[in-house]
This record gives C-alpha cells, structure tokens and sequence, in this order.
C-alpha cells in the first residue's frame, strides 16, 4: 500500500521527489514529535476548496470546451476528497494556513478533477490535514499511518458537518482520488454502507486512484453499468500489457462502458480526455480494458497525459495514475449526469 497513493504532480518534478532519495521529503521527527497544525473549523468557508455558494477553482471548466458550470441549478451535491498536494517535512499533516500549499490544491486537484463534477452536482471539497506525501512510503515507523489517521479524522468531521449544515437531505455523490480516495472509501465503510437512509441519498461513489478491495463493503457494490446508482466506481490507469501488483485484486469499472468486465472498449468511446494544460478536449485520447485491479490503456497519442515516472521503480513507470480523471474526464462528466437522472427517475418510481 505504501507507494500505491500517488499525487496530480508534474511528472518530472515527481521523478525527484520519488528517486531514491525519500528522505528529502521524510520528516525530521517522527508523529509524535511533531506539533499538530490547528484543527479546521468547517464553519468558516476557508476551510473548505471549494463551495457551491462562491467563487472557486471547482467552478472551472476546460477551455474553448463549451462547457458550463451549473452547480446553481444542480439537482444533487458531491462531497469531493482531493488527493496529496503537501510534500513538506517539518510536519506530518499540512498546515491548512500554508497558502502555497492550499493555491497548489485549488489550481489542481479543484481545476482539474473537482470540476468534473459542476456540471450536474454541486461541489463541498474540504481542506484537511493531509498526510504528507511521505506518509505511503513509511514502512519502518508508525508515523505515516498515524498522519493519514489524523488526516481522516479531519475528513470525517467536514463529510459530518456538511451532512449536518449543506446536505438538508438532497442525494450525494462521494468523490475522491489518491490519498482522498484513501479517505473517501473509509467514509463509505463508516458512515453509509451500515446507514440505510445515507445509502438511499447516494448515487454514486466515484473511488479512483486507490485500491478498493471488492470485500471493502458489506451492502455497496461495485457499479455495473452507466445508470446503476447506491454504487461505486473504482479504477487505476496504467499502460496496456503492464501488471502492477499493488492494485491486483482490487474493484476496476471500465470509465469507457461503465462495466466490470474484461472487454476492451475502444477509444472511439472516449467522449474526451483534457489535458494538464486544462485548454482542451482531446476525444478518442484512450481505450480502456480492464485488468485484474487495472484498467489497461495504451498510450495516448496527445501530450498533457503524464506517466508517473519514478527512476528506481520500475514496476511505477508505466503508470497514468496522476492522469486517472483526465484521460477519462468528458465520460465522467457524462456519466455523473446519467446517474443522477437515473436517481431521480427511481426516485419518482419511474
């Protein structure tokens, strides 16, 4: 698990910090030792990325795209759970007054992943105390499992305040990547899969970058088409052919045809991948088959795509997970869409 949660990073300035040489990023002392960043108040609108009542980079969308934000008009919310933006070492968890670290998340992990979403949702994206980067490579002391815990915590109380103050009983959908896929997933386990009227409010759970075990849950299943809803979606991008030993075993649903099987979709299905640059739709960017845990590309033609490079782990290099959403960005969008309409209509016992 340790080095199976990556980050959305440019890929060479992932090359250094991922080389041989971790401890750069290892923290000086262990958890313990460390001060603890204050707690975040979920009352104050600081403390949140992103919220459908202002202004903010989740209401973003892809340049010259025709897309719109319409989280005005949206008929459901999605609590959004941003992966790893905090490298630093002086600290186990990040400091939520670290502005450099929250303009790195908004201009990011809210541009380019929340934002899938303000199409058909609107978008509560928390700022917690992630766990630095670190913390999944950790394998000698308890450090780094006792800073995602806290990172959790964190997590928890923003997903129980947004129920509490935001949700007023609308459905929900539960998003993440990466680290906040970590956390995502854990909330599913606590909160709904044992709640009957928190499953009956969620549509869909969109669980990506991460391994989700298909014994994760005792009631939530993995989807199996575009229109299921109570379900989720899991998956981890890697070049076609590759196998990658972290994720084997886990829950992979192909984003092309929404399926858990093994047929490969052709890249004629891909409505639209975007780009890091976030300027453009590229369609037919990739295919997708899945994979024992994986879903299997080739690569894509288009730059903007990273592999996850990392000299020194091999069994890394043909990795698209910092490009999970992007590859896949324009049928996710659609596919939120599809899912809440398909809600709605069972809803209203159509």
């Amino acid at each position: 698990m340790r080095y199976a949660v990556f980050l959305c990073w440019p890929a060479l300035l992932l090359a250094l910090l991922l080389s041989s040489y971790l401890n750069v990023i290892k923290p000086g002392r262990d958890f313990t030792s460390c001060p603890l960043p204050p707690t975040p108040d979920y009352t104050q609108s600081a403390y949140w990325a992103a919220l459908p009542t202002r202004p903010d980079a989740a209401d973003s969308v892809p340049a010259h795209s025709g897309l719109h934000d319409q989280q005005a008009m949206a008929p459901v919310d999605v609590f959004f759970v941003h992966p790893t933006t905090y490298f630093g070492r002086t600290t186990w968890n990040a400091n939520l007054a670290d502005r450099k670290t929250n303009r790195f998340t908004d201009a990011s992990t809210m541009r380019r992943q929340a934002s899938v979403f303000n199409g058909t949702a609107r978008i509560y994206a928390p700022r917690y105390r992630q766990a630095t980067l670190f913390s999944f490579f950790d394998e000698v002391s308890p450090s780094g499992k006792e800073a995602l815990e806290q990172a959790y915590v964190d997590v928890k109380t923003a997903f129980q305040y947004y129920l509490a103050h935001y949700n007023q009983g609308r459905p929900f959908i539960i998003a993440g990547h990466s680290q906040g896929t970590f956390h995502a997933a854990r909330l599913l386990r606590e909160l709904v899969d044992q709640d009957p009227k928190l499953r009956s409010q969620l549509v869909a759970a969109y669980l990506i970058g991460f391994n989700v075990k298909s014994s994760e849950y005792q009631v939530l299943r993995p989807c199996q088409d575009s229109t299921e809803t109570g379900c989720y979606v899991a998956w981890n991008s890697v070049e076609w052919g590759n196998e990658y030993p972290p994720f084997q075993g886990g829950v992979a649903v192909n984003p092309l045809t929404w399926k858990t099987d093994t047929v490969a979709a052709p890249a004629t299905l891909n409505l639209g991948g975007v780009p890091y640059t976030f300027n453009k739709i590229d369609k037919a960017v990739a295919d997708a088959k899945v994979h024992d845990g994986l879903v299997w590309l080739h690569a894509p033609k288009p730059i903007g795509y990273p592999r996850f490079l990392v000299p020194g782990r091999p069994e890394l290099r043909h990795s698209f997970h910092i490009a999970d959403y992007a590859l896949f960005y324009m049928n996710i969008r659609q596919n939120a869409a599809t899912r809440v309409r398909a809600y709605e209509r069972r809803s209203n016992g159509q």
